[in-house]
């Protein structure tokens, strides 16, 4: 994989295809490799970039001297974009989905159109009072932040597994899954900071302007539940797509219901942008 450096901070990234950039912003624990199929679906008509954030593949660890925060992800992704030429189209999934927010909001006129795959914009619980879905996600993350500070990954990862997964997803997964799974949790002691700790404000991410899509499982977990209510009653400018099964991890266990309509949202901005110059 190619591997840049800026501010000091080595990144390393998947580049696939030619055409506008798409660049692929992964989810917690599963680094840039979960983007292997969508960038196999692009990669005729994209330049396909998958980045690996703080901590996965290459790209430096979180120093962790201090809370981690979205900016600093994003700058990540900014960093890349500054290599790039023309608009640059964002996809992000969960964790990835925060930062490809974040990130949006700095591209200004670059920002070609915005894919969210149920992002978990923690911080907009407490600001909207979603109690319930709050203290759901607190369990979860004193759960991660105790374990984690003795370095009991395994135990850190059952429960991870099995909250986003669903219960029993950990004694179902084969031995060698189950040690990777856990060697990749420890970024996800720092990200859980990142989502919680963030300002951000709803205005905020209503005065973005590009074409962004949401897309989103019905029945998934409840702080993201409540994350996309939120940004349907706020957001109206936004498109909203909701698959019919495969939960919060659908764009890793189930890219069948998730590749083709990000495929088919980035290719109606192509058509559109070329209706407008001709």
């Amino acid at each position: 994989m190619p591997i840049f450096s800026k501010r000091s901070v080595n990144i390393d990234y998947i580049d696939e295809g030619h055409g506008e950039s798409v660049v692929l912003i992964h989810s917690s624990v599963s680094a840039n490799r979960q983007w292997r199929a969508l960038s196999k679906s692009l990669k005729d008509r994209y330049r396909a970039l998958a980045i690996n954030l703080f901590g996965y593949g290459d790209t430096t660890p979180w120093p962790g001297d201090s809370p981690q925060t979205l900016h600093a992800h994003a700058d990540l992704v900014l960093g890349l974009c500054e290599e790039l030429e023309g608009p640059v189209h964002l996809v992000g999934h969960s964790l990835g989905g925060s930062v490809a927010l974040q990130a949006a909001m700095n591209l200004g006129q670059r920002l070609g159109s915005l894919i969210l795959l149920e992002p978990n914009t923690f911080y907009l619980l407490k600001q909207f009072d979603r109690t319930q879905a709050l203290l759901e996600l607190r369990v979860l993350h004193d759960y991660v932040k105790h374990f984690g500070s003795l370095g009991d990954w395994e135990t850190v990862a059952q429960r991870f597994a099995d909250y986003w997964l669903g219960d029993g997803s950990w004694n179902e997964m084969p031995g060698k899954r189950r040690v990777a799974f856990a060697e990749s949790m420890p970024p996800n002691f720092h990200e859980l900071d990142a989502v919680m700790g963030e300002q951000t404000t709803i205005d905020d991410c209503k005065a973005l302007t590009s074409r962004t899509l949401l897309v989103s499982d019905k029945v998934t977990q409840l702080p993201i539940h409540e994350i996309v209510k939120i940004f349907e009653q706020s957001c109206t400018h936004w498109s909203f797509h909701f698959i019919p099964e495969g939960g919060h991890m659908a764009p890793l266990t189930r890219p069948d219901l998730i590749n083709a309509v990000v495929r088919e949202f980035l290719d109606a901005g192509f058509r559109t942008e070329s209706d407008r110059i001709q």
